[in-house]
């Protein structure tokens, strides 16, 4: 059974800075696609960030500038870093990995990711 676990959620000011990580159980994942989603209370899960099995990357809108995907393949983990972080970007916080492996398309819809972690809170206080 593929794992993804989330870490690195918590508590933080208005303009402070959070690093999300997912660990994955399968050393295989260094070969797919991965992406970060969140849901907020009320709301429906949204793409955050994708980052491709060879490291290209793809953000919503919203985070362009602030946030950065990446990924260590050797430690089969990823990375969201989370900076001038604002009110509206509370939330649960999803590492998703897309089944498709070698796969150059970066996928934004929740449909398309088969793996999921627990989710990780993440709260900024204005």
């Amino acid at each position: 059974q593929v794992q993804l676990v989330e870490s690195g959620g918590g508590l933080v000011q208005a303009g402070g800075s959070l690093r999300l990580s997912c660990a994955a159980s399968e050393r295989t994942f260094s070969y797919n696609g991965m992406g970060w989603f969140r849901q907020a209370p009320g709301k429906e899960r949204e793409f955050v960030a994708a980052i491709s099995w060879s490291g290209y990357t793809y953000y919503a809108d919203s985070v362009k500038g602030r946030f950065t995907i990446s990924r260590d393949n050797a430690k089969n983990t990823m990375y969201l870093q989370m900076n001038s972080l604002k009110f509206e970007d509370t939330a649960v916080y999803y590492c998703a990995a897309d089944p498709r492996r070698r796969s150059t398309v970066l996928q934004t819809t929740v449909s398309e990711y088969d793996y999921w972690g627990q989710g990780t809170q993440v709260t900024v206080s204005s």
